[in-house]
């Protein structure tokens, strides 16, 4: 007979009063045991003795009711989870009080430590069975009415889910994973809470920007109360309001992103709300404010700083993986796992994401160091053939836009990876408080790495600016040393202004109080020497012996060590002109023609060749033409140069050359015409030329109508008309039109006037 669901189950047993047999339903609230579970407290700050006994105590008996109720069978276990109120009472005070991994690390006794890793874990193993339907197969519960079970008794609750989160997700996130998709899969009336829960978290959002001043995304336009203060930003808050702010902030922001790491299936409901666009503004809005209040404010023990800048650099952190988990998740996983048909709606998703926060440069500069938005773009290429090349090139165009100004260092953001979680509940044992703090810790310092470029390093100042901010702090201040306020200038990151403000209101920080405020400025040498920073032609050669350690001493010679280079023993070195006659003298070797021996005639008669065609050999065509300048013919004779020729040559050579020339004039003269022709001939020559020269460029030109008849005899109508043409059109020609380029000259300034 198969077994009946613990929900339609009934139990017969006597009734303590009356003694007679009934049946009752197994889950009934008179099954429940009378047992009364205390509130948990958290670990006392400080080790005081009597604290430490009473958590020590009261966390005891927490732990033994916690194993007790574990320990109890399936039906008992239900109704004394779902009766006693006490319980319920019990464990949600775990979930409020509870230690985070980001709060203050304490000093606790090991005791302490001991007994809250052990409920740590008692309470994590309570929540698992209490989201578990089905035990084995004669203990299980009707899914549908466990669901109804689960909701109607807030036996679970968003908040609930969100602190499990927090609390346990780090070592057991398959088994948190596991526990929160059945208890969403059993009753879906869950999501419609969680999306009912969003415009809280939204509005949590809104109230830090009010708290800090800003001006919140999407809220309503309401009229200012008069008392209400308008200056309140966070550079002028008190300090414990800071610390409430950011402690508020890193606790919304870690609780969120451990949700969405556990629970994927819910970035579709956030993104219903447009949370990656207000999540994006937020961080525009909020964090460069508190980053910049955290570094400027005074504070008397630099722990306070140091534990602020680690919880507002842990949210900023928080807020990106969070925002890459709904992108992961809305986007860019059903794009891996979908058809190529289905994909175009999330490509457009991913791109109306990443449109709508372009403007937010400082979220976009730090989320493309954690994760490049090139690579998300590289994927959906990959994906679709049809992607919009536009809009992507706009979405990266602005992300490098957003880097503009900034030394861009990118980061590698690897998220931690889980550690394995054990397959049974009783091996899972959740990581104690203590080693979430180191942890965080460690995690602190890496961030602080990627903290982007607002939390880059103050550089270091130094030269003439450096002497012009000392200058500006001692003209106010003239009595104060200049090494005092180098010190106090190094101390506040070279800011003047403050400087001043803190020396005049006695709020220096304790080590520059116990200064010399007259202590003068030491000045530092040049770690760079003389030697060293010289530069030359002869630097590093082979007789530098500040770059070298050895030198050929054998090449280094004293005084005069060759006497014979003198400039008389310079001019009588003629080895080179001797090389260089033996060179031209083979120019001299080239003849026209070679002389035949007798004997040897017969060998080149041997040579001739039949089939040569000689007909054209008779005809020397263009060879003694006068204007040739063919080498065969007026080829230049040989000269030798000047410098090479023997003394008796040069000489004669020169007078041959001299006879040649006389010779040449005389023969000019001999040939010259001197007879000169009738003038008149020469100008009807010349009138033929120009006549010819005008007819070739086809130039009609008649001036026999212009000239016309002898004057006072009458002119016929054609010279009157080619007088009138000429007289209308000589300024196109010759100098006629002096007057306009005269009036063109004066126009421009050339003439005086």
């Amino acid at each position: 007979m198969p077994a009946l669901p613990l929900d339609e189950l009934q139990l017969t047993e006597r009734d303590p009063k009356t003694g007679k047999l009934r049946t009752l339903p197994a889950l009934h609230p008179e099954i429940k045991a009378d047992r009364s579970f205390v509130l948990y407290r958290p670990p006392p700050v400080v080790r005081d003795p009597a604290l430490v006994e009473e958590f020590l105590e009261r966390a005891k008996f927490i732990a033994d009711d916690l194993n007790w109720l574990l320990a109890l069978p399936h039906d008992k276990f239900w109704c004394q989870v779902i009766f006693d109120e006490t319980l319920q009472k019990c464990l949600d005070s775990y979930l409020c009080y509870a230690p985070r991994k980001f709060d203050a690390l304490l000093d606790c006794h090991p005791e302490v430590n001991d007994m809250q890793k052990c409920l740590h874990r008692s309470v994590f193993l309570t929540f698992l069975r209490m989201s578990t339907h089905k035990e084995s197969k004669d203990h299980f519960i009707t899914p549908s009415v466990f669901g109804e079970i689960l909701y109607n008794n807030f036996l679970f609750d968003i908040p609930k889910i969100l602190d499990l989160c927090v609390l346990f997700g780090k070592g057991n996130g398959l088994l948190l994973q596991k526990m929160i998709e059945n208890i969403f899969t059993q009753q879906p009336s869950y999501f419609s809470d969680l999306d009912e829960t969003l415009p809280t978290v939204l509005q949590v959002f809104n109230s830090i920007l009010r708290k800090c001043g800003l001006q919140c995304e999407g809220a309503s336009a309401e009229p200012q109360k008069l008392e209400e203060k308008v200056n309140v930003t966070p550079g002028n808050m008190p300090l414990q309001e800071l610390k409430d702010i950011v402690l508020y902030l890193c606790d919304t922001c870690t609780t969120l992103w451990a949700f969405l790491d556990v629970f994927p299936l819910a970035c579709q409901t956030f993104q219903k709300h447009e949370f990656c666009y207000r999540l994006a503004s937020f961080y525009e809005l909020a964090i460069p404010e508190l980053e910049s209040a955290i570094k400027k404010r005074h504070y008397e023990d630099n722990s306070v700083f140091a534990d602020l800048w680690r919880r507002i650099s842990h949210s900023r952190r928080k807020m990106i993986e969070a925002f890459h988990i709904l992108i992961n998740q809305v986007c860019l996983q059903p794009i891996l796992e979908s058809s190529c048909e289905n994909i175009q709606p999330f490509i457009e998703e991913f791109l109306q994401i990443f449109t709508s926060v372009l403007q937010e440069r400082r979220f976009l500069r730090d989320y493309d160091e954690l994760f490049p938005v090139e690579d998300d773009v590289s994927l959906l290429q990959q994906a679709s053939s049809t992607l919009d090349e536009t809009r992507t090139a706009y979405i990266l165009q602005a992300v490098e836009s957003a880097w503009e100004g900034v030394d861009r260092k990118k980061a590698q953001g690897v998220k931690d990876p889980t550690p394995p979680a054990a397959s049974n509940g009783a091996s899972a044992i959740v990581e104690s408080t203590a080693e979430d703090m180191e942890e965080l810790g460690a995690a602190y310092a890496s961030e602080d790495e990627c903290a982007g470029a607002a939390a880059a390093p103050i550089a270091k100042v130094s030269g003439v600016e450096l002497d012009s901010l000392i200058s500006q702090v001692k003209d106010l201040l003239p009595d104060l040393g200049e090494g005092f306020i180098l010190a106090c200038l190094e101390e506040y990151g070279y800011n003047a202004e403050q400087v001043i403000n803190n020396i005049l209101e006695d709020k220096l920080v304790p080590y520059l109080d116990k200064l010399d405020r007259t202590m003068q400025r030491q000045l530092k040498p040049d770690p760079t020497p003389l030697v060293t920073s010289r530069y030359n032609v002869f630097q590093n050669d082979e007789f530098d012996v500040f770059s070298r350690d050895s030198v050929d001493v054998s090449r280094i010679k004293k005084d005069k060590w060759r006497q014979k280079d003198t400039t008389r023993s310079l001019l009588n070195d003629k080895r080179l002109i001797a090389e260089q006659k033996e060179r031209y003298s083979q120019y001299s070797m080239i003849v026209e023609e070679i002389p035949v021996q007798q004997g040897d005639a017969q060998l080149y008669k041997e040579d001739y060749e039949d089939e040569y065609d000689d007909t054209y050999d008779g005809n020397q065509v263009g060879a003694n033409d006068a204007d040739s300048d063919d080498e065969l013919i007026s080829r230049r004779p040989f000269t030798i140069p000047r410098v090479l020729r023997p003394k008796g040559q040069e000489e004669g050579q020169e007078e041959e050359e001299e006879d040649e020339e006389e010779e040449e004039e005389a023969e000019k003269e001999r040939t010259k015409d001197h007879f000169v022709q009738d003038p008149a001939v020469l100008r009807e020559r010349a009138e033929a030329r120009r006549l010819a020269y005008l007819a070739r460029k086809g130039h009609k030109h008649d001036s026999s109508a212009v000239v016309g008849n002898v004057k006072g005899h009458g002119q016929n109508r054609e010279t009157v008309q080619e007088r009138r043409k000429k007289e209308a059109n000589k300024s196109t020609r010759a100098n006629h039109n002096r007057r306009v380029m005269a009036d063109r000259k004066r126009n421009k300034g050339m003439i005086p006037s």
